[in-house]
This record gives structure tokens, C-alpha cells and sequence, in this order.
């Protein structure tokens, strides 16, 4: 379905300023179409006496007229008497209209919306009398109301200039509604609104009283008098109760400008969606926690480890303590990095940088001088993908360190690349040192790190895996610059991201 703006720029001459308001109409008119319990539609003249449809809302608080949408679509020759009446007046009316839709009659009310002091468009309220809510005070006063709304419309006053608060967060007119004299003293609170009061803890009868006595959004309502244009505000009424509240002015052209005749309140407690937000933050706060102490117990263990080791005489021994707490390691960087961000969901490239830096401590030398570098981006994964894809990553860069450049060879590059896309996450890790055996064969590969690599990716992360011989445009490609034998393995992972 065509926007307005989109409908506007097709069919009429209208400039950028005239779309922009009328597309500012369109998104406060929900609040119109609520207080007038009926449909409203709006109309743009075209050429050749046409009027085009160019949106709709129905109401929240009402039986709606129209099952369809008729945006896009031409006034018929009824609604066009009405239409044109207006165009040329600048005035409302009122009048009876043929619906094809119900096949009888409906009425229909048109207001001219006035842009710069000329009628861009009409709005229309349109309903059925039998299907009109039977009239009571909230009625009564909500017509009223919208009564005001399509003078301040008709005068250029509605939609506001300036900041306009977010009408699609705030509370609608069926949360609740306080009408408000020019000294924010209350006319009228609907049922609803009178409910969140009695939740907020104002249990007297507020009519005649002001919003500072109420000791409710008193500063909220003055700021939307004093700057003349909508307000949305949370209120923490009690540590218990939170409302949420939309002050709205309404507006009057006089021969000394523009002044504030009164104003509507919405009103929502919100203390029930707060408490789980609030909820929400705890739990994400207590689970970061974990992964901190997690992560310090791992670096606990490192330690103890490490202090072992120096005990240890076999070279050996030393050898595979090194090899146990670098895993560790590497599991604890993942817990401090999920300590660090909300959720359970982590920044890959966060754990691969610092994974490079730790390998480079533990196996760079002056005696085989390689360098590490990572690639792309692996986007964002949950901490089950991630924690055996960090292990898998330290095991073949070991690897590529201990078989493709030996003690005394002039050393090279090993680069991790990473890519994805909705399906999958790629992980290529490609070395310039030695190259693999004739004969070697990765599934038969019995070497502790190959062994881990292989069933945490075919088992665990339900990935593939493949070891081949580099070639050169894999060299190529990753700018692999740094001298080596240029022999050295390509190993290729591919994980999927949905399960």
C-alpha cells in the first residue's frame, strides 16, 4: 500500500512542507479517531474536481464503518459534494453520504486542514447512527474535546510544530483521560483514568482540583501549556507505581497569537511492565555476574596450574599443562567478555582479537617469528556457539604454529578469516609454513588438538570441517605478505547459526 507522502507526491501539487504536515496529522489522528468513537479518512484534491484517499484509521473506542482499506481509492460523487463544500468554505460540515460498502446511508463530517492559512486536505469523521455509542458524560465530554481538536485542525494548530513526543509509545485515549482547564485544574477523569489514580494512591475526588493538589504530572501538564505542544513523560508516582502520561494542550488563535485554553491527560500505569523491566535488569545483571566469577575461577585454576607445572620435571608433563591452561584460558575470555555485554548473545570478533594475543604469548619466538591476523567479522553468537568455537580457534592455531613452522624455520603469517551470512558462520584458518603430508588424512588425524577440533565441530556445533593445501590465490587474498614456505594448509569450518 502507497504512503501518503508517496500518494501526495503522484497525484498533487502539494510542496515538501504540506506532505510533512498532513503526514504529521496522520500520525496523532489516532487519538481524534478515539475521541470521536468513529472513522476517519483523509482526502486530497487532484485535478479535474477528483479527491484521493490517502489515509484511514479506525478507532480504538468504536465500532469502525469501513472493513476495508480504502486508501488510494476515489472520493465517490456524494463525498465529493461535501468535499468540495468545504474546500471552498474553509469551514466544516456536515452532511449524509451513500456508503457502496454498508449499501445505504452513513454521515460524514469535514474538516479543513489548513497549512500556511490554505486548505491542503480534508479530514472526515464518518460513521452510522445506529452504530454510535448511546451518548453518557464520557461521550459527551469526549466529543466536546474532539470538537476543540478540529477547531485547532482548522486553524493550523493541529498537528503541533516543534518537538513532538512519540505518539506511538505513549497511552491512547482508552487507557485513560483527565481533561484539563488552562490552570491544569481537572474538568473531567474518565473510569480508567480514575483507576490509575486510585492505583497511584489519590483516592478523593479529583474534579476541581489541580494536578499540583492531585500530586499527580503537575509538572509535566505545565510543561506542555508553556511550550504549546505535546509532553510524554514516566512518572514514578511511588517506588510501587509508575504512570505514563501524554499532556496534551489545546490551543486557541486570538489576535495576540496562540494561547492555551486547556488540555487533555492521557494516562497508563505502567507499574507492571517497570517491575519486569527492572526484573529483567537484575537477571541480566546477576547473570553477568556469574560469567565475572566464572572467569575468575578459571583464572584461579590457570594458576594453580601453572604453579604445578613449575614443579614438574618432564618436559612433557610441562608441555601438556601449557597446552591445558591455555585452554582455560580461553574459555575464561569468553566469560569476561558475556560479563561485559548484555544478554547472551557476544560480538565474536571480541573473543578472536584477544585470542590472538594470547597465542602470540604463549607460542611466538624469536626462533620461529610468526605473526597472527584476523579477518572480518563473525557477527554476534550465543555463548553455546561461541565458547566451543574459541576452543576450536586456539587448537588450530596452535597447530599451525607447532607443525607449520618448527623451531629454527624463518617463520610466516597465520591469518583467521571470518565471514557469514543468515545460514552459517565460515572460519578459515590458513598458514604459509609447512604443508601437509601426501598422505595426510584429517579424519584419521589421532593428534589431541585435531582430535578436539574435530568433535566439537561435527559433534557439538553440528558444523563441517575440511583441511586442504593452500593455493596461491588463498594467499592472495588474504594479503598473506609476510615470508614462508607458501605450502601451508588451508582448514575451513563451517558452522550453522540455527539449529
Amino acid at each position: 500500500m502507497p504512503t501518503l507522502a508517496e500518494l501526495a507526491h503522484d497525484h498533487t501539487e502539494l510542496n515538501s512542507d504540506a506532505i510533512e504536515h498532513l503526514t504529521a496529522l496522520v500520525s496523532e489522528w489516532g487519538m481524534l479517531a478515539d475521541f470521536c468513537f468513529a472513522d476517519m479518512l483523509l482526502y486530497v484534491p487532484v485535478s479535474e474536481g477528483k479527491w484521493l484517499i490517502t489515509a484511514q484509521v479506525r478507532a480504538a473506542t468504536g465500532q469502525t464503518l469501513y472493513h476495508s482499506d480504502y486508501v488510494d481509492t476515489w472520493a465517490s460523487e456524494s463525498e465529493k459534494i461535501l468535499l468540495d463544500q468545504c474546500l471552498a468554505s474553509g469551514q466544516t460540515a456536515q452532511g449524509e453520504i451513500f456508503v457502496q460498502a454498508i449499501g445505504g446511508p452513513a454521515n460524514m463530517l469535514v474538516v479543513p486542514v489548513s497549512f500556511e492559512g490554505s486548505t491542503v486536505a480534508v479530514l472526515s469523521r464518518e460513521w452510522v447512527t445506529d452504530n454510535a455509542r448511546k451518548s453518557g458524560q464520557l461521550e459527551s465530554t469526549y466529543a466536546e474535546i474532539f470538537a476543540k481538536f478540529v477547531e485547532m485542525v482548522a486553524e493550523g494548530l493541529f498537528p503541533f510544530d516543534g518537538r513532538i513526543a512519540d505518539a506511538s509509545v505513549a497511552p491512547r485515549v482508552g487507557d485513560g483521560a483527565i481533561v484539563l482547564d488552562a490552570a491544569t485544574r481537572v474538568r473531567y477523569a474518565s473510569p480508567n483514568a480514575v483507576s490509575a489514580l486510585h492505583r497511584a494512591g489519590v483516592s478523593t475526588n479529583a474534579i476541581g482540583q489541580t494536578l499540583a493538589e492531585l500530586g499527580v504530572a503537575e509538572n509535566a501538564a505545565r510543561n506542555a501549556f508553556e511550550r504549546k505542544e505535546p509532553v510524554v513523560e514516566e512518572i514514578e508516582q511511588t517506588s510501587e507505581v509508575t504512570l505514563l502520561t501524554r499532556s496534551i494542550p489545546m490551543l486557541r488563535r486570538t489576535l495576540t497569537g496562540v494561547e492555551v485554553t486547556g488540555g487533555v491527560l492521557l494516562l497508563r500505569d505502567v507499574s507492571e511492565l517497570r517491575r519486569r523491566d527492572r526484573l529483567l535488569l537484575t537477571k541480566d545483571a546477576t547473570i553477568r555476574e556469574i560469567h565475572h566469577r566464572v572467569k575468575n575461577n578459571l583464572q584461579t585454576i590457570s594458576s594453580l596450574l601453572r604453579l604445578q607445572a613449575r614443579r614438574l620435571e618432564s618436559p612433557e608433563a610441562k608441555d601438556a599443562i601449557a597446552e591445558s591452561v591455555r585452554r582455560i584460558r580461553t574459555i575464561a575470555l569468553v566469560h569476561e567478555t558475556l560479563s561485559r555485554e548484555p544478554g547472551e548473545d557476544i560480538a565474536f570478533i571480541e573473543i578472536v582479537r584477544p585470542l590472538m594475543r594470547l597465542v602470540e604469548e604463549g607460542l611466538q619466538s624469536a626462533d620461529r617469528p610468526v605473526t597472527f591476523e584476523v579477518k572480518g567479522d563473525g557477527g554476534r553468537l550465543p555463548a553455546t556457539v561461541a565458547t566451543p568455537l574459541s576452543v576450536v580457534i586456539l587448537e588450530l592455531l596452535q597447530n599451525a604454529v607447532d607443525h607449520g613452522f618448527p623451531e629454527g624455520s624463518a617463520g610466516g603469517s597465520v591469518v583467521v578469516s571470518l565471514s557469514h551470512d543468515d545460514d552459517a558462520l565460515t572460519i578459515r584458518v590458513v598458514n604459509n609454513g609447512v604443508g601437509l603430508s601426501p598422505d595426510f588424512d584429517f579424519s584419521k588425524a589421532t593428534g589431541l588438538g585435531l582430535s578436539i577440533v574435530r568433535t566439537l565441530v561435527t559433534t557439538e556445533l553440528a558444523g563441517t570441517i575440511e583441511m586442504r593445501v593452500a593455493a596461491a590465490e588463498d594467499f592472495a587474498q588474504l594479503s598473506m605478505n609476510t615470508p614462508g614456505s607458501g605450502e601451508g594448509p588451508v582448514v575451513e569450518l563451517r558452522v550453522p547459526l540455527q539449529y
